[in-house]
């Protein structure tokens, strides 16, 4: 009889800690990455836009709180330039910071002065900016740097 050996270290490698990190942080990089998009495209186009192009809802919300015209478009501007940031991967955690920053405000104005149906919309949706901030908080330093490379 022939006597067989079996080799010291398996024919598959086992995923050691590096490994298995490095798999857990791509599978989570790709749904993070979607919901950026799908926030970014929500603050864009159903957020922003309808002040920006002055719709009657979003005007008359406004009149309604006596901010007119121009805190409409100042509202939407700040929507629109946090909709595009959270698509740049290196603004991505200070725009999900500054737009929480103004749910905050938007729940506030909804709960004080509108007393509307949608008092929690700005809360829902702080919770997957929180996440995109947490999640992205790396690229702040690198930010800083950049910032302070060109001063």
């Amino acid at each position: 009889m022939s006597e067989t050996t079996v080799p010291a270290t398996p024919a598959v490698p086992t995923p050691g800690p590096s490994r298995s990190r490095t798999l857990r942080g791509r599978g989570a990089r790709i749904p993070l990455g979607a919901l950026q998009i799908v926030l970014g495209l929500f603050y864009v186009f159903a957020s922003a836009l309808p002040k920006l192009i002055a719709h009657p809802s979003a005007a008359e919300s406004f009149d309604k709180l006596g901010w007119g015209s121009t805190g409409m478009y100042l509202i939407g501007t700040l929507e629109l330039a946090g909709g595009v940031a959270l698509l740049i991967p290196l603004l991505s955690s200070v725009a999900a910071v500054a737009l929480s920053a103004l749910m905050v405000g938007a729940f506030i104005v909804n709960v004080t002065v509108l007393h509307g149906p949608y008092a929690a919309t700005p809360l829902v949706l702080i919770l997957p900016l929180a996440l995109i901030a947490w999640a992205r908080r790396s690229h702040n330093a690198e930010l800083a740097r950049l910032v302070r490379r060109r001063a």
